[in-house]
């Protein structure tokens, strides 16, 4: 297969593993012991889960968001006319 096949470019790949890995790190702040009826734990209010966290998931999610809009140079556009083919 020719690299013109595939609808992502190396970058964006990359971009997408990055952005996958903050929201898994970001999910990995949220988590923690929990309150159950016989003792209450004040940490499920704390300011790593409840502001740091989700805002760490949300930088996260942008950058797939990005990765996935980002338009690589490697594109099979040729200069010349702008359109999409195979270069002579």
């Amino acid at each position: 297969m020719d690299k013109r096949d595939f609808a992502f470019g190396r970058m964006n790949f990359i971009l997408l593993a990055v952005g996958m890995v903050v929201v898994i790190i970001g999910f990995i702040l949220m988590s923690g012991a929990g309150s159950t009826d016989q003792a209450y734990n004040p940490d499920i209010f704390s300011a790593r889960r409840i502001k740091v966290a989700p805002i760490v998931c949300l930088l996260g999610f942008v950058s797939m968001i990005y990765a996935v809009v980002h338009r690589s140079k490697e594109t099979g556009e040729t200069k010349e006319t702008g359109e999409i083919g195979e270069k002579e």
